[in-house]
C-alpha cells in the first residue's frame, strides 16, 4: 500500500520534504521524497533527547522526581516545560509547575543532568541508549539536546514504530510520556499562541483540546509528537494506528501552519478509509 495523500508534500513551498506513514509493527504505508537526505531537526530533537532520559531513569541512573534545574524543579518538570526557566536562556521565569513556558534551555540542563549521572556526554549517551539499538545510523543529536539534531525520514520512521511498540522502555514508562503532566496548565504553544490548557507529557507534545495546532482538524485529542522550527514534524495518532514524519528544509512559517493541517487530515483519511 503505497499511500497517495503523501504527494501532497509536493505543493509545499519547500526547496526539499520527504515524509512517511507507519504503523506500530513497523510496517511503513508509505513514504513520498528522498527519506535518506539528513534534515536538521529543530524541535523534532526534543522527543528524541527525553526518550533518552527516560532510558537513564529505567537505568536507575535518575529519577524522574530528583532535583534538576532551578530551585524546586525537578526532572519531571523539565521533561514537561513546567520548570519555569526561559525559552532560550538559564533565567527563571515562574515558580516550578505553575506555567507551561517552553524552553530549549530546560532540555539542555535535562541533557546535562544525564551527563553527570552516567558520566557519559548525552549526545554520546542518547546514541548508546536509542539511537545505534534502533539502527538510526544517519541521525546525531550533537550540540543542543533541545535543537540541534540531525536525521533522516527513514531513521524517524524506526523511532516512531519503537514509540508506538516499545521494546527499549517499558511500555508503562511511555504510557507515561504520552499522559498530560501538571494538567490544567496554560501556556504558549510556539507558532500557535496561547493555549489553555496546554496540554505536555514527558517531552512530548500533546494535542489535547487545542486550538489552532500543526496535526489535524480530524487528529485524535491523543496524539502527541513536536514539531520543529526548521519545518519539521513528527507525530503519533494512537487512536489511528499511525505515526508520521515529514522533515523540510524550510523554516516554520505561515506556509506551514496553511500546509500541515490538511496534509494530516488527508494522511487520516486515507488510513481510515
Amino acid at each position: 500500500m503505497s499511500l497517495q495523500s503523501l504527494a501532497l508534500i509536493e505543493n509545499w513551498p519547500v526547496p526539499t520534504a520527504a515524509a512517511a506513514v507507519v504503523r506500530a509493527d513497523g510496517t511503513v504505508l508509505g513514504t513520498h521524497g528522498p527519506v535518506d537526505h539528513r534534515f536538521p531537526l529543530a524541535s523534532v530533537t526534543k522527543p528524541l533527547a527525553a526518550y533518552a532520559v527516560l532510558v537513564a531513569y529505567e537505568e536507575g541512573a535518575i529519577e524522574l522526581d530528583e532535583p534538576a534545574g532551578p530551585a524546586g524543579s525537578t526532572v519531571r518538570h523539565l521533561l514537561a516545560h513546567t520548570s519555569g526557566l526561559a525559552f532560550d536562556e538559564h533565567r527563571v521565569m515562574s515558580a516550578p509547575g505553575e506555567r507551561r513556558l517552553y524552553s530549549n534551555a530546560g532540555f539542555e540542563v535535562l541533557g546535562d543532568h544525564v551527563a553527570k549521572a552516567t558520566d557519559i556526554r548525552f549526545f554520546e549517551y542518547a546514541r548508546q541508549a536509542v539511537l545505534e539499538p534502533l539502527g538510526m545510523a544517519s541521525t546525531a543529536l550533537d550540540g543542543s539536546p533541545a535543537k540541534d539534531g540531525v536525521s533522516t525520514v527513514a531513521d524517524l520512521v524506526r523511532f516512531a514504530a519503537e514509540v508506538q511498540a516499545p521494546r527499549l522502555l517499558d511500555p508503562r514508562t511511555v504510557a507515561e510520556a504520552m499522559t498530560v503532566q501538571y494538567p490544567g496548565t496554560k501556556g504558549v504553544l510556539p507558532g500557535y499562541g496561547h493555549q489553555n490548557p496546554n496540554d505536555w507529557g514527558l517531552g512530548l507534545e500533546i494535542r489535547g483540546a487545542k486550538s489552532p495546532h500543526w496535526t489535524g482538524r480530524s487528529s485524535s485529542p491523543r496524539t502527541f509528537g513536536h514539531f520543529g522550527q526548521s519545518g519539521t514534524f513528527l507525530w503519533v495518532d494512537p487512536d489511528a494506528g499511525v505515526a508520521c514524519v515529514a522533515l523540510t528544509d524550510r523554516a516554520f512559517g505561515p506556509w506551514a501552519i496553511e500546509a500541515w493541517t490538511p496534509f494530516t487530515d488527508a494522511v487520516l483519511a486515507e488510513v481510515r478509509g
